[in-house]
C-alpha cells in the first residue's frame, strides 16, 4: 500500500508495506540494523514506559543534606564502630559495583541489542548508574573518608573480590566479535541479563541495601540513607528492565529455554547468593545495632526466589517468608518529607507516579 503526499509541484510516495516491514523486523537482537534511531511505531511498550518512568525519577546527590551524618561519622559517642563498618563496607562495595553494572549496560548489551526503544532505555539505566556511583563520591567526600581506603576495600575484602569477579567474568564472555545466530550465544546475552538483573542488582544488592536502611530507620546516617533510598527505587525499575529485556530474548529465541539452560541459570543464582551470605556476614560480623546476621541470610534467599519465579524458573528454596516486612515500607517515598523544612521532594514529577511496592522488595 502506497500513500501520496502532493506539497506543490512535487509529489511523495509514502509506503507503508515497507514501513511495516521495518517495523516487523525490529527484536532484541538480530533486528533490523539502523542508524535512525526511529522509536515509533514502538513495538517494545514496556521499554519507553519504564523509560519514561525512570526520567520522571530523577535526582542529584548533592541536594542531600549530609551535615548529621558528618556530625554522627565524627563522634565516636553517636554512632558505633559496627554502624562505621557497616557504612565502610557499603561505600567500598557500591563504589566498584554501580561502575560495573554501568559498564555492562553500556559495552555489553546496549551494543548487542538492536531495537531503539531498547537502547533508550538501557541509555537511561546507564545514566542512573552514573548518578549512583557519583553519590558514592558524594558520601565518601562528605565524610572524609579517603579514597584510596575505598579502592583497597574493592581489592582486599575477600567477599567484595568475589561478588566482583562473578559477575565481570559473565561481563567479559561477551567483550568480543560474536555471532548472536548461534544457540549458544544467545546464551550468553541472556545469562548476561539474567545474573546482571536478577542476581547481582535483584539479589545481592538487598542485603547491604536492608542493613544501612536500617540504620536509616534509627536516624542514623540519615543523608545516606535517603540515596540509598532513592537508589533503591531506581534499582527496582533496572530489575524490571533487565527482566522484560530477559523474557522477551527467550520469547524470540525459544531454542534456548532449554531444561539445561533453566537449570544453569537456577545454578547460577544459588552461586550468587551464597557469595551474598558471606558478604553479608562480613558487612554485619556480629548481631548488634538492632541488626541480626540470620534475618539478612534468610531475606536473600526470600529475594532471590522472587527473582527466579519472576522469570519463570523454579525457586531454590520455597516457601520462605520476608523476615525483614518494613523494608517495603522504607520504599514507600511518595508521603516522605525531606530534610529541607518540610519541603516535599521525591525526585519525581506528578504525571509520572512510581512508588515500589512490597512485590517489588
Amino acid at each position: 500500500m502506497q500513500k501520496s503526499f502532493q506539497v506543490g509541484a512535487k509529489t511523495f510516495i509514502l509506503d507503508q508495506d515497507k514501513a511495516e516491514a521495518a517495523f516487523a523486523a525490529k527484536k532484541v537482537i538480530n533486528g533490523r540494523e539502523t542508524m535512525t534511531f526511529n522509536l515509533l511505531p514502538l513495538k517494545y511498550q514496556w521499554s519507553y514506559d519504564l523509560y519514561r518512568t525512570m526520567k520522571a525519577n530523577h535526582w542529584e546527590p548533592e541536594d542531600i543534606p549530609m551535615g548529621k551524618d558528618i556530625e554522627q561519622w565524627r563522634d565516636a559517642k553517636l554512632v558505633s564502630d559496627v554502624e562505621r563498618w557497616i557504612i565502610r563496607m557499603g561505600i567500598g562495595y557500591f563504589s566498584a559495583a554501580e561502575g560495573i553494572v554501568g559498564d555492562n549496560i553500556q559495552h555489553v548489551v546496549r551494543e548487542l541489542v538492536t531495537a531503539p526503544e531498547l537502547k533508550l532505555v538501557l541509555g537511561r539505566h546507564a545514566h542512573e548508574e552514573n548518578i549512583h556511583a557519583d553519590s558514592l563520591l558524594y558520601m565518601i567526600s562528605s565524610l572524609g573518608i579517603n579514597p584510596h581506603e575505598c579502592e583497597a576495600m574493592f581489592e582486599d575484602v575477600d567477599t567484595i573480590v568475589k561478588k566482583n569477579e562473578f559477575v565481570t567474568r559473565i561481563s567479559k564472555d561477551l567483550r568480543r566479535d560474536i555471532d548472536l545466530t548461534k544457540p549458544e550465544n544467545k546464551k550468553l546475552l541472556a545469562k548476561n541479563i539474567f545474573v546482571f538483573g536478577q542476581c547481582m542488582e535483584g539479589t545481592q544488592f538487598y542485603g547491604l541495601f536492608g542493613m544501612i536502611l536500617s540504620l536509616y530507620r534509627q536516624n542514623k546516617f540519615p543523608g545516606i540513607g535517603q540515596m540509598f533510598r532513592y537508589t533503591l527505587r531506581d534499582e527496582s525499575n533496572h530489575i524490571e528492565v533487565f527482566r522484560n529485556l530477559f523474557m522477551d530474548l527467550i520469547e524470540e529465541n525459544r531454542e534456548i529455554w532449554t531444561a539445561e539452560f533453566k537449570e544453569e541459570l537456577r545454578q547460577t543464582m544459588a552461586e550468587a547468593i551464597q557469595l551474598e551470605k558471606d558478604f553479608i556476614r562480613d558487612c554485619l560480623p556480629v548481631n548488634a545495632v538492632g541488626l541480626a546476621v540470620d534475618e539478612f541470610v534468610t531475606y536473600i534467599d526470600y529475594i532471590a526466589d522472587r527473582r527466579l519465579e519472576g522469570v519463570g524458573l523454579a525457586p531454590l528454596s520455597g516457601g520462605i517468608k520476608n523476615p525483614l516486612p518494613w523494608l517495603a515500607e522504607m520504599m514507600d517515598i511518595k508521603k516522605e518529607q525531606n530534610f529541607f523544612e518540610g519541603r516535599v521532594t521525591e525526585y519525581q514529577k506528578a504525571s509520572a507516579l512510581n512508588v515500589a511496592k512490597d512485590d517489588d522488595l
